[in-house]
């Protein structure tokens, strides 16, 4: 995620994805025009890049020209098309290729075909890096479209917010959606990981589980999982950096999430200030921290019955179980204080059925979804 101005933009097309379209669009325009001499009519300020890298995968003799329109304001169209550099005059009998970075309701495009018809061109054909159908309501045929995409502000590649983003080499979209970031905590046998899973499907949310995430990159033998392996054989603890990595690697692999639940992280008021600037760093932040609270001896009886089940030694002694509970105490009451601080902290009664305990926590979620509409 990046920020510009007061907008956070999410990724979506790499710049290799780009640079694949544009060649593609490139030699199609060469096999069409190879017996000529064509004239590439570049729009300013946004096609500049389109027009540079669509150049460079022309193998054919052309000529380049550019004139300069505008109709933005922000994040919307005017509706008014101003003429800011005319188009050249020695394009009579020449075939010329008008070179947009996008097109969405074609405003600037009727002014461009308009401005053309007045040079006496012998004819003309129009490209565009992307196109939005769904708003695109003009009488002129696009002869050459890179790619087709939904009707959402994008930044990047030549286009820009306010000025801002034409430099970047990938394409973001607009993030126009409400996030929900949550950190869960548990007592063992609390129930964390049946209420992630519900509560995921529930609100389109990405579990993140640190144990998980550890396990997957050491097993895979990433930089990262060879890192933190390094210092698990020293008994050493891994540092927060490596984690931290490891949490952003996966936000990465899901820029379309609606949010996420961080399970097992934080675990220190250091790892939780870590996780404040990871995220706002991506235009995100923290909403809500949840903990499902339940009594001791009830979590006892819950795990010694599970290690029956599942084999584990530490949920088959008592002393043991007692002890992970002291030691999760003591680490989350400095937590508790660093999100009561935030106004972030929620405590959910973790004893019942399931669905009730869903329930509980719902009632949380929607209200954090309420008030960020």
């Amino acid at each position: 995620m990046i920020r510009l101005k007061d907008k956070y933009f999410k990724p979506y097309l790499t710049e290799d994805k780009v640079q694949e379209i544009v060649k593609k669009v490139a030699l199609r325009i060469a096999e069409d025009h190879k017996d000529e001499v064509p004239v590439f009519v570049g729009v300013l300020n946004g096609s500049f890049m389109f027009v540079a890298d669509l150049l460079k995968h022309y193998p054919y003799p052309c000529e380049v020209a550019f004139v300069k329109l505008a109709s933005y304001a922000g994040l919307t169209s005017t509706g008014l098309v101003q003429t800011l550099l005319d188009m050249p005059e020695d394009l009579e009998g020449r075939t010329v290729l008008i070179v947009e970075d996008i097109i969405d309701t074609g405003k600037t495009l009727e002014k461009l075909v308009d401005m053309l018809e007045q040079t006496n061109v012998k004819k003309y054909k129009i490209v565009s890096l992307l196109l939005k159908p769904e708003v695109y309501n003009g009488d002129y045929d696009i002869d050459y479209v890179g790619l087709e995409i939904p009707n959402k502000f994008v930044v990047g590649y030549g286009l820009d917010y306010d000025e801002l983003g034409r430099n970047l080499q990938e394409i973001y979209q607009l993030n126009d959606t409400d996030m929900i970031n949550l950190v869960l905590f548990g007592k063992p046998g609390a129930g964390k990981g049946t209420q992630a899973t519900f509560l995921k499907e529930k609100y389109n949310l990405v579990h993140i589980s640190t144990g998980d995430l550890f396990r997957y990159n050491i097993k895979n033998g990433t930089d990262l999982g060879n890192e933190a392996k390094s210092y698990i054989d020293q008994g050493q603890l891994v540092p927060d950096a490596v984690t931290i990595g490891m949490l952003e690697a996966e936000v990465d692999k899901n820029p379309n999430a609606q949010g996420f639940i961080f399970d097992g992280f934080p675990r220190t008021t250091a790892q939780a200030e870590a996780l404040d600037t990871f995220l706002e760093g991506k235009g995100m932040k923290i909403d809500a921290t949840i903990a499902l609270e339940a009594d001791n001896d009830i979590l006892t009886a819950r795990l010694l019955e599970r290690g029956k089940v599942s084999g584990r030694t530490d949920d088959q002694d008592e002393t043991k179980i007692r002890a992970r509970f002291e030691e999760y105490t003591q680490k989350t009451a400095p937590l508790q204080e660093f999100y009561t601080a935030q106004d972030k902290f929620h405590s959910v009664d973790g004893i019942g059925a399931i669905e009730e305990i869903t329930g509980r926590l719902a009632v949380i979620i929607d209200g954090l979804v309420a008030v960020n509409k």
